[in-house]
């Protein structure tokens, strides 16, 4: 029968009996429990590990607050106290202008004048914030997003790839930190940002930053640097020019364009494509940029640096210390600097090697005393010692023009005679050069051919005193030892001095202080020197002037200095001749400029046989030439007529002359004596005192003004 609670026919599933536990407590349903218990176990564990993990992140943050905290007051403990921080005063700077205007040099650490953002071009900021720090205006010092890419970078290469310094770290680092690459610099760094953030405002932070940054070759600043590698104010700098710069702060040693000019060049193409990346400047700009790279000024030996360090004495002795930034106008022709330059240059790297001479020395002045122009050596990078001012040397026979207006302001006249013949002083016998010698000769003769034993005679006749005097009186400054070897310019002398003591002969027989320094000026125009004009004092008779300057010129005309001519300009000279051939000179005017030049070794060594008139006497006239290009030509004061005198012909007793003269050039041909006075003026014993009035013959009797006449219009 069926089931009473179905149906007929139907069949029911039999259910199995519900299971117990083993202590006989209630039923459980294995299938429902196990389920229902999966769910919810798993849920439970699941929320407990994400619980954890946020604990134990807010434990780490904790942690790291804390020790940044740590670091950052370790750090702080390590700099000094943020409220007496300051910005270090930029040491100032020097610019030494020409007398056109331009920049010539400049003195100072930082090598050129701080320059305001406004009075920069756009694009040279720019350029900056370009390749160096993009997101410098959103950044509150330290730019995060920057320094995490660049510790990817560095970790992916395992090396410093990149830096994720911002403009405001790398000011940071320059104006308070030294140049190490350690962790803890870049914390200090780090630090300091933030404070120059919170105390400067960012054009603040970005016009000191262009202004000292370094950029190679010791120029610190865009200033400095566009004067170092264009010649130009960074105020006019190109496009080009500007990228370039910029490019150069990443590694300025490395890619420093004087010596790495494709390196810069290419870093540079990499900053107009991060301009025009960033939107500063159109494509096409940069295009034009990259197609025109700019063109950097070569270094050439650095003459103007040594006026430059002269400049700095006098800056020094009539403002005293230099606290402020200055600017210096003085004498110098820029023109003129650079044509001495490439004259001295160019001639020891010709023949130098020739004549085993290394150095060499030029000044040139206006016959008032105006340097236009001076030189101290073959290359400043090389040796700053300056060899026109402060080294001393034997003049040689430069030094005779002071013996022989001793000799004038006495009596004598270039007419005058005495024996060039052999001398003997105790233990002491001076020569002429090749032991020539050549009997009765004129002072204008003994002048013009350098005669050693004439010259002495004159010193002893009238005194080693009394030449001394007479040097001393145009301009020479240095100690002067008054013996007879005075008269052979054994006596060390600089040539600043030297060209100074030439200088009244030029002007008319007045006295000359060299000078180079007009007018001293702080950067916002305020004038704290300027040179006064000093009364100038006759020292020297224009009769004598007249005398010696003829005279002179004969050393041009028939003498040891045949190759200082100059077309169209009356010229007179002296070459000079140290012994042992150590020092070379030659002192050489016109109407409108005297210039000197000295040929030597540093360590004194011996020349190859270099004398006065060789090598100084072509450098010298290499560059009076381009010095006087274009000028009108002006006579030598009262020496409008030439002398003409005529070459000695040498005593019968000597031997015969050689095929060159002591300079090295051809003798001119023997010709016949030269006629001499009726009564020419006995030598005095040595020493002695001037010839008496008795002694001398009617035409010395008659005066200087006498000479003259005789000479100018041949009066008999």
């Amino acid at each position: 029968m069926g089931d009473p609670a179905g149906g007929p026919g139907v069949l029911h599933a039999v259910k199995p009996a519900p299971s117990r536990d083993k202590a006989g407590g209630r039923a459980k349903s294995t299938k429902r429990k196990w389920g229902i218990g999966q769910r919810r176990g798993g849920g439970a564990r699941g929320g407990s590990r994400i619980r954890r993990f946020a604990y134990w992140l807010a434990v780490a943050a904790v942690w790291c607050v804390v020790a940044g905290v740590g670091v950052i007051a370790w750090v702080g403990m390590h700099l000094p106290p943020i409220h007496s921080l300051e910005i270090p005063k930029r040491p100032p700077t020097v610019q030494v202008l020409g007398l056109d205007g331009r920049l010539l040099a400049t003195r100072g650490e930082m090598g050129g004048s701080a320059l305001a953002l406004a009075a920069m071009p756009t694009y040279l900021p720019q350029a900056f914030i370009a390749i160096e720090d993009r997101r410098f205006y959103s950044h509150a010092g330290v730019d995060v997003i920057g320094l995490s890419r660049a510790i990817v970078a560095n970790l992916a290469r395992r090396g410093i790839s990149q830096g994720g310094s911002t403009i405001t770290q790398q000011l940071a680092k320059n104006l308070f930190l030294k140049p190490e690459r350690t962790f803890m610099r870049k914390l200090e760094e780090a630090i300091l940002a933030l404070w120059l953030e919170r105390k400067f405002s960012k054009k603040q932070i970005l016009e000191l930053y262009l202004n000292r940054i370094y950029f190679g070759a010791g120029a610190y600043g865009v200033e400095a640097a566009a004067q170092r590698y264009f010649r130009k104010s960074a105020r006019h700098v190109t496009l080009a020019e500007a990228a370039l710069l910029a490019g150069l702060v990443k590694s300025p040693s490395r890619l420093m364009p004087t010596r790495n000019y494709d390196g810069a060049e290419r870093r540079a193409q990499l900053v107009l494509a991060a301009m025009s990346e960033a939107g500063m400047i159109t494509e096409n700009a940069a295009k034009a940029a990259t197609l025109h790279p700019p063109k950097v000024v070569k270094a050439g030996s650095g003459s103007a640096n040594y006026a430059a360090d002269w400049v700095m004495d006098v800056v020094n002795d009539v403002v005293g210390q230099v606290e402020d930034d200055l600017i210096v106008d003085t004498t110098l022709d820029p023109v003129m600097q650079a044509a001495a330059e490439k004259a001295i240059v160019e001639m020891l790297a010709q023949r130098g090697e020739k004549f085993d001479v290394e150095q060499a020395a030029l000044v040139a002045m206006t016959p008032d005393g105006d340097v236009r122009a001076l030189v101290g050596g073959r290359d400043y990078q090389e040796s700053p010692f300056n060899r026109a001012v402060t080294a001393k040397r034997q003049p040689g026979s430069a030094f005779k023009p002071f013996v022989f207006l001793t000799a004038i302001e006495r009596g004598l006249t270039p007419d005058s005679v005495r024996e060039d013949r052999p001398i003997a002083l105790k233990n002491w016998k001076p020569e002429n050069y090749k032991r020539e010698y050549y009997g009765p000769v004129t002072l204008a003769q003994a002048l013009a051919l350098s005669l050693n034993t004439v010259s002495v005679r004159l010193t002893l006749e009238f005194g080693p005193p009394a030449v001394a005097r007479t040097a001393h009186r145009l301009g020479i400054v240095s100690k002067l030892e008054p013996n007879a070897s005075l008269a052979l310019g054994t006596s060390e002398v600089s040539l600043l001095e030297l060209v100074g003591a030439y200088a009244p002969f030029a002007n008319g027989g007045f006295d000359v202080a060299p000078h180079v320094v007009e007018r001293v000026r702080s950067a916002d125009g305020k004038v704290l020197y300027s040179r006064a004009s000093l009364v100038r004092n006759r020292i020297i008779e224009p009769g004598y002037v007249a005398m010696m300057n003829q005279m002179m010129r004969e050393t041009i005309r028939i003498g040891t200095a045949r190759r200082a001519e100059l077309p169209g300009w009356p010229v007179a000279g002296k070459t000079g001749t140290s012994q042992d051939f150590r020092d070379a000179w030659f002192v050489g005017f016109t109407g409108r400029l005297v210039a000197g030049v000295w040929f030597g070794n540093d360590d004194s060594s011996p020349t190859k046989k270099l004398t006065g008139g060789s090598l100084p006497v072509e450098a010298w006239s290499r560059f009076m030439k381009a010095a006087h290009h274009g000028v009108p030509a002006v006579d030598l004061p009262s020496a409008s007529a030439p002398l003409f005198f005529t070459p000695p012909v040498m005593s019968s007793s000597a031997h015969p002359p050689p095929a060159s003269s002591p300079s090295g050039y051809a003798r001119p041909a023997p010709v016949p004596p030269a006629p001499v006075p009726p009564a020419p003026i006995p030598p005095a014993a040595i020493p002695s005192a001037a010839p008496s009035a008795a002694a001398r013959p009617p035409r010395q009797e008659a005066g200087v003004d006498g000479w003259l006449l005789d000479r100018l219009w041949s009066r008999r």
